[in-house]
């Protein structure tokens, strides 16, 4: 198994897109929540990327199933001058705000840019499509919104280097990649615990009950196999009930991003824990050998 590895040189890369349910100030609770050694670190809903930026593993997978948002950080880690570069020509305005909304360019580079602006400048930093994919939140007024954050971009663009990035669902990133002494972490829309919650609607698809239900069996079984699994959401008694057995530890967040303003502020969420984490090396060791078996078998087989 290979040593998590931290760069000891960028200390200042974090996530260079507001997310919402990012994960930046629940960071203390879930660096004591990961394991002292793993090997490649995977996370199949990236969002903004903040644990991924904070532990700067030596080897890991991102993915996510909103295409412009793994786009975007495909330029940033390999085109970032040029991102750089047509991010500090866009003027801060509501007309050219809602040119580049609705417009879909072709150019990679120009898409990702797309992105950042939009991200930038639009009302609450909330990311939220329509049916058909499009993007429609609103102008957002601020007084000097940092549009391009050049040297953030260039740090996360080093920490990135040795990341792969895939475009896909999580049963489909987990089922290809996920193998026993690597470390997942788990942060899928959240289950809504009010009418007003909207995480969900991060892409043009939604995030239903019976996907919760299957998402914890998956998470449970990756622990089982030896995987380090740790998930993000938020805190009721369905969570509580589909993660039964598991260790949960409850944690407090600031969520400014719901359509009450009343209701904007601390709630209550949980981590869980699946904590089947096998300190033995010889049976990790075990199970690997048997999860290469059983890949190989798939791939013969033609069911991967």
């Amino acid at each position: 198994m290979v040593k998590m590895a931290i760069s000891q040189t960028i200390r200042s890369a974090s996530p260079f897109l507001k997310w919402a349910g990012g994960k930046t100030q629940l960071l203390p609770a879930l660096l004591k929540n990961i394991p002292a050694h793993f090997g490649t670190y995977i996370e199949p809903f990236v969002g903004g990327g903040a644990l991924f930026f904070e532990l700067q593993p030596a080897k890991a997978i991102l993915a996510d199933s909103n295409s412009e948002l793994i786009n975007c950080y495909t330029v940033v880690r390999d085109n970032v001058e040029d991102l750089i570069g047509i991010l500090s020509a866009y003027p801060y305005s509501g007309e050219f705000y809602y040119k580049l909304r609705a417009e879909v360019p072709g150019d990679v580079v120009l898409r990702a840019a797309r992105i950042i602006y939009l991200n930038r400048t639009c009302y609450n930093g909330l990311y939220r499509v329509n049916k058909r994919g499009q993007f429609n939140v609103p102008f957002g007024r601020y007084k000097n919104p940092i549009i391009c954050d050049a040297e953030r971009l260039r740090a996360a663009s080093y920490t990135l280097k040795n990341t792969e990035l895939f475009c896909a669902d999580y049963q489909e990133t987990l089922r290809n990649f996920a193998k026993p002494g690597d470390f997942v972490y788990i942060d899928p829309p959240y289950h809504p615990v009010s009418k007003y919650s909207d995480f969900k609607r991060y892409t043009s698809e939604f995030f239903y009950i019976d996907d919760q239900r299957m998402l914890a069996r998956t998470a449970i079984e990756l622990a089982g196999q030896g995987c380090f699994v740790l998930v993000s959401n938020s805190y009721c008694d369905f969570i509580l009930d589909v993660y039964e057995g598991c260790k949960i530890i409850e944690v407090s967040a600031k969520r400014n991003i719901n359509k009450d303003p009343n209701k904007r502020g601390g709630v209550k969420e949980v981590l869980v824990v699946c904590k089947q984490y096998h300190s033995n090396q010889q049976r990790l060791s075990r199970q690997l050998a048997l999860w290469e078996v059983s890949r190989e078998s798939s791939l013969l087989s033609g069911t991967l």
